[in-house]
């Protein structure tokens, strides 16, 4: 916190900051943005059902301090579905309990104080700027070849690039095992010694996993693979959609657009956030099913 009040290294902030709780700068962030989802979630319903008392002030300070944090860990995956989560929670839930004045008089608050938020962020943060334009999309003509670029570590080892280049080796060597994979003990061994083999010698130096879940399982498990990862993802958005409720389809859209990015059921962390999430929300949907049943039985 003190570096990010001094400007000081602030393109490593958010992995020192995960790192010093013991882990993953992503996966932190994945948990913080669903938090700041729920936080606005509830922010609507209190002022929806209490009015304007203080207990309703609280939940819109917490909710300001978790979208914070997502920006002090500043993942790009996390903000992008942190974004897209506060649309669907608005569209989802403020658009059909409100009427369009209220509606525009909402929208424009939560424009105003995510701005603001944003704003001062930016402000202490310049890295920010550089972060979201030059650094993501730097030396994309170097796919495949991280090592023409001098001192890849400092320059594109965070770098969109970089993960497109993983991918691009990890297709490759996948559709050279079709149609049933390396195996499941062999798929990053595999990939390494790919890595080797073309040459790839920065990429091989810090043995980078494949950062894409679906193709992890597309090596590993060949055809089946990203069959299974899709229907278990897929299952979350599919309870999304029939309770018709923003919050469920807004943790299969973060789910699923992460483990594009990374490959989180590779992690016990992973496999136990979306379990515990897809348990709570399958209960929830056998509940409102047998409500719906008893009240067309007694129709």
């Amino acid at each position: 916190m003190n570096k990010y009040l001094n400007g000081n290294d602030l393109w490593e902030m958010g992995y020192k900051f995960s790192n010093s709780i013991g882990i993953h700068a992503p996966e932190l962030n994945m948990h913080l943005a669903f938090v700041s989802i729920c936080n606005l979630y509830f922010v609507f319903e209190g002022f929806r059902q209490n009015g304007q008392k203080i207990s309703n002030w609280s939940n819109t300070i917490i909710f300001l301090c978790s979208f914070f944090f997502v920006l002090f860990v500043n993942t790009r995956m996390a903000l992008f579905n942190v974004l897209f989560g506060f649309v669907l929670v608005f569209f989802g839930e403020v658009f059909r309990k409100y009427n369009y004045k209220k509606v525009a008089g909402i929208f424009a608050i939560l424009i105003v104080t995510l701005g603001t938020v944003l704003f001062f962020f930016v402000q202490n943060n310049p890295y920010m700027k550089e972060k979201y334009s030059s650094v993501t999309f730097a030396y994309m003509d170097k796919v495949g070849k991280l090592d023409e670029i001098a001192n890849p570590e400092t320059k594109v080892f965070n770098s969109l690039v970089t993960r497109v280049s993983i991918w691009k080796s990890a297709w490759e060597l996948s559709l050279k095992h079709l149609p049933f994979g390396v195996g499941a003990s062999d798929g990053k061994s595999e990939l390494i010694n790919y890595f080797k083999q073309t040459n790839q010698h920065f990429l091989a130096k810090y043995e980078f996993p494949t950062h894409n879940q679906f193709l992890d399982y597309l090596l590993k498990f060949g055809i089946l693979g990203p069959i299974v990862v899709l229907f278990y993802i897929g299952s979350m958005g599919y309870l999304g959609i029939d309770l018709k409720n923003a919050i469920v389809f807004s943790f299969f859209f973060l789910f699923f657009t992460s483990n594009l990015t990374d490959d989180f059921l590779l992690r016990f962390n992973g496999i136990a956030f979306s379990g515990l999430w897809m348990a709570i929300f399958g209960s929830y949907w056998l509940q409102q099913k047998i409500i719906a049943d008893k009240e067309s039985i007694v129709l």
